[in-house]
């Protein structure tokens, strides 16, 4: 499948689209594409070509100011560390200047291996847990030159995360924080609704006594990661099930995950 290219909006479309953060809907603006420059020219300062292994780095990228990233893994790949980078993802790794991975894929190696004498490797923090996302913009901004890009994306994400967290705590059952079972990889979104955590399960398989351990917690909720999802985690409890999307789409947005999320949230808590 062919590598998804996303050519950034301006700064100024930066600045606008944070302004009107308080109004988007669920679903998020697409950034829309563009033809790339060509692979032998030089990098403009503040405009460096990345390439990222998944949307998920993209949107990191994006959120600090990169307008030229390059994805390898497709969004349609529901579990991205299943992927198989072909050479042609490999080669347009060696063009770039900074080339952003998670440790946890297995093809990291390669894409270290690829990367040749001038793009810059960026070990980056996949959790969306929002001050680490934060501080991650805040590393990739710095790297990029796209520090004021990046200052301004996190005052917009502030105020989108604070609008949703009020918006699901007033939706809370009974005015009360619920209780919540989360994935390792989702705790985030315990987080974002204000539930109280009772405890974690994976990334490995659940066994029966961690079963057993959890369902006696009896939670309200289980937080399960879509993209590692065992079907259903604690049968036969009564706690509601919520699959968390982690990823971004092809647009690179972060925000519509915590739109998204926020929405299947309340819809477990029984809000309209």
């Amino acid at each position: 499948m062919a590598r998804t290219r996303v050519r950034i909006p301006s700064l100024l479309a930066l600045s606008a689209a944070a302004a009107s953060l308080a109004l988007a809907t669920g679903c998020g603006s697409g950034t829309g594409s563009s033809a790339a420059a060509a692979p032998d020219a030089p990098a403009q300062a503040g405009k460096p070509r990345v390439v990222v292994t998944t949307t998920w780095e993209g949107a990191l990228a994006k959120a600090a100011g990169a307008r030229d990233v390059t994805v390898i893994v497709p969004q349609s790949v529901h579990h991205a560390p299943d992927y198989d980078p072909k050479p042609s993802d490999l080669a347009a790794v060696a063009q770039a200047d900074f080339v952003l991975y998670a440790p946890f894929e297995p093809y990291a190696a390669k894409i270290k291996e690829a990367a040749g004498s001038k793009a810059k490797l960026v070990e980056v923090n996949l959790d969306n847990d929002p001050d680490k996302v934060k501080a991650e913009v805040d590393e990739l901004g710095g790297l990029f030159g796209t520090a004021d890009a990046a200052t301004q994306w996190k005052a917009g994400f502030d105020s989108e995360y604070a609008r949703l967290n009020q918006e699901l705590k007033a939706a809370w059952p009974g005015g009360t924080s619920p209780t919540a079972v989360t994935q390792v990889f989702t705790a985030w979104s315990a987080k974002l609704a204000g539930a109280t955590s009772v405890g974690t399960y994976g990334p490995e398989a659940v066994t029966p006594a961690q079963l057993a351990e959890l369902a006696a917690k009896k939670p309200a909720l289980v937080l399960d990661n879509a993209h590692m999802s065992t079907g259903t985690v604690l049968p036969d409890s009564g706690a509601r099930q919520v699959e968390i999307v982690n990823y971004p789409g092809r647009d690179l947005d972060l925000l519509p995950v915590y739109r998204n999320a926020a929405a299947e949230l309340r819809k477990a808590m029984g809000a309209s």
